[in-house]
């Protein structure tokens, strides 16, 4: 999140003015490992990919499943066999598989249909059952939400999705990770979220750690529908009060903060900030938002469950691209074709999410069960639990992060070793919000962890 230099000298003089009470601007270690996979991404393989995509025809939910070359069961099928590509290519380390359900009596879903995804996954070498994921929607659709049969390219949504998926798991594959790593290819979007609804449900089940989601919907598009042009932002949109909030957690968090500083929001400062250290020319927009106004996407049924998920996407949209019939009316063109897709903007927001994940799934996990004591007292204490040896053997320590109430991205920080508590001397509770990271022995660091239920994580 970058500052306009007035911001900068303002939180410069902030600094100064702190230094007496022992707070220091965040320091951090950088990762050329991170340069790397950045570089690494390549936009010509994500127009390959969009072609392809868009040259199913329709990949409506609904759509032809037979047709070795038309309709959502071709371009399935393709998606599968480059995640299988990619997974040949590093010796087998992708878990490919289709995961599907059969839906039936929903308003867009009437008759009995089955939705699938194509999923990938990356184990971890020492903590497989915490994940991080990478997702992009299959489906796309034209004005009307049921025509399963007229042209729908879906370039931008979502086929850039699903694009950038692809790339970031040819791009990550060639690493190995202490977490594990999910490539999901989401179907039944557009038709009700369902995709992400059985993942999400399965993962449940089936004790799956996850600590992010990273819905990537719309990454492409760089010409608004206001006539504003640039490449050079995007937008990450997290939502605040997690949806599981108990009332009694909603009670303490009344007395004790953490209305911005769900897991969803500090996965958001996180990315932000990755962007800051390995994206040229890209500056994210933290949204305190679940998504646009009044719409959703695909990171929404995990956070139902309580899992930390944002959506990226680009800043700029053009609703003529969106959901329309293809046409030309009084001189506007309509639908999402492939000529509404700017490549190299894909690719850095693509690399945004492969530095991401890498960052993630090479870190030790999050903290957990953060606790924080302080009142009418002139100093801060938190503790929290030690992490795992056997799953983090990366572990060096933790760091202990802190920020004015009103400030959007974490101030101040102090590494404070292989503990499980420390206390700041002279850092008042009431003025700061605090979170604790952990920091593996190459500097990697995980989320930073808001103190109590509010900012968890997750075991």
């Amino acid at each position: 999140m970058k500052r306009l230099p007035i911001a900068t000298l303002s939180l410069a003089l902030c600094f100064l003015s702190t230094h007496s009470q022992g707070q220091t601007a965040p320091s951090y270690q950088d990762q050329a490992k991170l340069h790397d996979i950045a570089k690494k991404v390549s936009a010509k393989r994500i127009e390959q990919d969009i072609r392809t995509l868009v040259g199913f025809g329709t990949r409506h939910t609904l759509s032809d499943t037979q047709s070795e070359t038309q309709g959502i069961g071709a371009a399935r099928r393709w998606i599968k066999s480059e995640f299988e590509a990619i997974s040949k290519a590093c010796n087998g380390c992708l878990e490919v598989y289709y995961q599907a359900e059969t839906i039936s009596g929903e308003p867009r879903i009437p008759n009995a249909t089955e939705v699938v995804s194509v999923i990938a996954v990356q184990r971890g070498n020492h903590d497989p059952d915490r994940y991080v994921m990478m997702s992009g929607d299959i489906d796309s659709r034209v004005s009307d939400v049921m025509n399963t049969t007229s042209v729908s390219p879906g370039a931008n949504d979502n086929a850039s999705g699903i694009a950038g998926t692809l790339e970031a798991a040819r791009v990550l594959s060639q690493y190995q990770f202490s977490g594990s790593i999910v490539y999901a290819a989401l179907a039944g979007e557009e038709q009700g979220l369902f995709g992400g609804k059985i993942l999400a449900q399965q993962a449940q089940k089936d004790g799956w750690r996850i600590k992010a989601v990273l819905n990537n919907d719309m990454i492409g598009n760089i010409e608004g529908i206001n006539g504003v042009i640039n490449n050079t932002t995007a937008r990450i949109f997290a939502e605040g009060t997690r949806q599981t909030e108990t009332p009694e957690e909603a009670r303490t968090r009344r007395f004790t903060g953490g209305e911005v500083d769900s897991p969803s929001r500090n996965l958001a400062r996180y990315i932000d900030w990755m962007a800051d250290r390995y994206i040229p020319n890209l500056d994210t927009m933290v949204i305190y938002r679940l998504d646009r106004f009044g719409r959703g996407g695909h990171h929404r049924p995990f956070n139902d469950l309580g899992y930390p998920g944002v959506r990226i996407m680009e800043t700029n949209e053009n609703y003529h691209r969106q959901h329309q019939d293809l046409r030309t009316e009084n001189g506007i063109e309509y639908g999402d074709t492939i000529a509404g897709v700017n490549f190299a903007y894909a690719a850095k927001l693509t690399a945004l999410n492969a530095v991401s994940l890498a960052g993630m799934a090479w870190a030790p996990s999050p903290p957990a069960n953060v606790q924080i004591k302080g009142a009418v007292q002139p100093s801060t204490s938190l503790n929290w639990d030690a992490l795992s040896a056997e799953q983090n053997p990366q572990l060096k320590g933790y760091k202990i992060y802190w920020r004015y109430t009103d400030a959007p991205q974490w101030q101040f920080s102090r590494y404070v070793g292989n503990v499980n508590k420390y206390t700041l001397e002279n850092v008042v509770i009431d003025n700061y919000f605090f979170g604790v990271a952990s920091v593996s022995k190459d500097g990697s660091e995980s989320p930073v962890v808001f103190p109590g239920a509010a900012g968890a994580f997750g075991e």
